[in-house]
């Protein structure tokens, strides 16, 4: 995971910053979320994209309800395009609808469960942003990959890591995978 580059405007740098000093957010009741997150993998195992939509929308809804602001749609797509490297899903700000590809790219096989709940968390944190943190552009900070991690680890019900970053020369950070990975859980 690599950050955006810091906006050179003030009220981009001023909004990055606030972004990146959130490392926290409340989270939705456990037992509701986790129950969604478990009816999501099932759905994934089951290959079935309309189900796995309307879990998806659930537990949208329940995220958006904890902070009582409208749940944005989220629409399930088939295979991932070729074209879209890396990229599991994406936000649309104008409408608040959340797609997320449900296949992969090169063999069109099933999302693994880790990987599309991550990408879900991801663009729900994008949607927490701009209706209820006023980020208008919900950059990519440290703070921004912090909060999507407590979603889906709260919604996983497993331990949270420490993410270790390093700086790179332009400014923005990566994470540091070996030494996030020798690190335990938070306490």
């Amino acid at each position: 995971m690599l950050t955006d580059k810091i906006p050179r405007a003030k009220s981009g740098k001023e909004e990055y910053w606030r972004s990146d000093k959130l490392v926290t957010m409340p989270l939705p009741p456990a037992r509701t979320l986790r129950l969604e997150a478990e009816r999501l993998e099932q759905a994934l195992l089951a290959d079935d994209r309309k189900l796995v939509e309307s879990v998806c929308n659930s537990f949208s809804a329940l995220v958006a309800d904890s902070f009582a602001v409208p749940a944005p749609p989220v629409k399930v797509l088939g295979v991932r395009p070729l074209k879209v490297y890396e990229k599991f899903g994406d936000y649309d700000f104008e409408t608040t609808l959340i797609r997320l590809w449900m296949r992969t790219a090169r063999l069109k096989k099933v999302t693994a469960y880790g990987t599309f709940l991550s990408t879900l968390c991801h663009e729900l944190c994008h949607h927490l942003d701009v209706v209820h943190l006023e980020l208008p552009h919900t950059y990519h900070t440290r703070g921004f990959y912090e909060r999507a991690a407590l979603l889906y680890h709260h919604a996983r019900n497993t331990p949270v890591r420490k993410i270790v970053w390093t700086e790179l020369d332009d400014g923005t950070f990566e994470v540091n995978w070996a030494e996030t990975m020798k690190h335990g859980a938070k306490k």
